[in-house]
């Protein structure tokens, strides 16, 4: 409360204030003439006013209020992958380090929580302003779900980072908490035709290889459909999550994760046995090995090279004396 509204509220008081009790020890009663209470009512109802408008604003009509990251959670849906070693994330966090948060978050009060948030939009800063042990600019805003969730989707399709496997996954999220198609397309600034494709792709490929892959920032719709496609072979499935177990795969990037697991879905061809060819004496001379790719002719190192260079000298010779036999 401030000094002119005590100032107002004390005219109408029985007692004077402090500083009129000092000038005046008798009992007297302050009396007001009826145009200066009028006129007084008005001020306080200004007054009022203000003070509704400031409570609006700090409840989330632009004021930016800074926040103890202990007491927000993330937003009920999610739209992003976390993962180490991410390089988008450390910049981030340098910048906020050395500079400061330049742009607020947005978040709404916990619907269940009192005194706790949800994040709406800036998941990324404000993992940054809890990791540097620093609270976190942001707007609050009374929001339902429906806005909560297409702000979230508007403030990313703005930065435009998000890969096509997110936005999948956080269309079909959005479907599965009961959010109509119409809501999934505003949150993604997309139309019907281009959700259902997102929630077709989402649908076909298990959560759990979809985060062994990771965000795959190179990896378009096309190639997704394609491998949401080969998955639906005999045996494909399996032999993708063979190869998730290995622990070397952790260690590529997610693009090439990917890869690895789409060319898993293909069975592995059994590896082509290789003739070996062996001269009258009984020395082996060669191995020759036919995939479909072409035939390969292989000399053992040592004395067996040097018959190599001399049989591609004669393979002219060779190849004229093959016709002349066809004809």
């Amino acid at each position: 409360m401030n000094k002119r509204t005590d100032r107002i509220r004390s005219l109408f008081a029985q007692q004077p204030p402090p500083s009129l009790s000092a000038d005046n020890k008798g009992p007297e009663v302050l009396r007001v003439a009826s145009g200066s209470v009028k006129a007084v009512k008005e001020t306080f109802s200004g007054i009022e006013r203000e003070n509704e408008e400031l409570r609006e604003r700090l409840q989330g009509q632009g004021a930016v209020v800074e926040v103890d990251t202990a007491l927000i959670v993330p937003s009920p849906v999610a739209d992003r992958f976390i993962v180490d070693n991410d390089a988008s994330y450390e910049t981030l966090r340098q910048s906020i380090q050395a500079h400061g948060q330049e742009v607020p978050v947005l978040l709404r009060p916990h619907p269940e929580e009192i005194g706790r948030f949800q994040i709406s939009y800036g998941h990324r800063r404000v993992r940054a302003a809890r990791d540097l042990g620093i609270p976190v600019k942001a707007t609050i805003r009374n929001l339902t779900d429906e806005q909560l969730v297409v702000a979230q989707g508007l403030e990313n399709a703005a930065r435009e980072d998000l890969s096509f496997i997110e936005r999948a996954l956080f269309a079909l999220r959005l479907e599965k908490q009961g959010f109509a198609r119409s809501v999934v397309q505003d949150a993604l600034t997309i139309d019907r035709a281009e959700a259902s494709k997102l929630v077709a792709v989402a649908n076909a490929i298990p959560l759990d290889v979809c985060e062994v892959i990771g965000k795959a920032p190179k990896i378009g719709r096309g190639r997704w459909q394609e491998f949401s496609e080969a998955l639906k072979t005999e045996g494909a499935l399996q032999r993708v999550r063979s190869l998730m177990r290995d622990p070397a795969l952790a260690s590529r990037s997610s693009d090439d994760r990917f890869a690895a697991l789409l060319a898993a879905t293909q069975p592995r061809m059994a590896a082509p046995e290789a003739d070996v060819i062996v001269a009258l004496d009984g020395d082996a001379v060669a191995t020759v090995k036919s995939t479909r790719r072409g035939t390969t002719l292989t000399f053992e190192p040592g004395r067996m090279s040097d018959f190599g260079s001399f049989l591609r000298g004669q393979i002219p010779q060779l190849y004229e004396a093959y016709k002349a036999q066809k004809e």
